[in-house]
């Protein structure tokens, strides 16, 4: 079935006539097909919840315009660098943030444009009134 004629079935449903058999078979069955499945929203809730933490989301806003060291970014932010260091292996394990090798000092960047696109987009949202 064609994404239009999904869409069109879900739209025939009157908003007002909530009673909790509104919705046909076939409306219910289009209404499933655009809901993620389980393992993409787990995926999407732990990103989310790795951005839920302050420290994390200045760590983000540094790394969208910079590549710092991890002493670097234990400046900006006031913190040690073990602490850093903790909320980074975090940011890693969730595949927001990468590191590259030079020597003995380590430089994180974001992992790609859609991490960088989604800092901007919510704070372009928690900055709309």
């Amino acid at each position: 079935m064609r994404q239009n004629e999904e869409e069109d079935k879900l739209d025939a449903v009157p908003r007002n006539s909530c009673s909790g058999d509104a919705l046909d078979e076939s409306a219910l069955h289009a209404l499933r097909d655009q809901m993620v499945d389980a393992a993409v929203a787990e995926r999407l809730a732990r990103t989310f919840k790795a951005l839920s933490d302050v420290t994390r989301v200045r760590i983000v806003s540094l790394l969208v315009q910079h590549e710092l060291c991890v002493h670097d970014l234990a400046k900006a932010l006031g913190m040690s660098h073990s602490a850093v260091s903790h909320q980074l292996k975090t940011l890693r394990e969730m595949r927001l943030v990468r590191f590259t090798k030079e020597g003995r000092h380590v430089y994180y960047t974001l992992d790609d444009a859609h991490i960088r696109d989604l800092f901007l987009q919510g704070l372009e949202h928690s900055q709309h009134q």
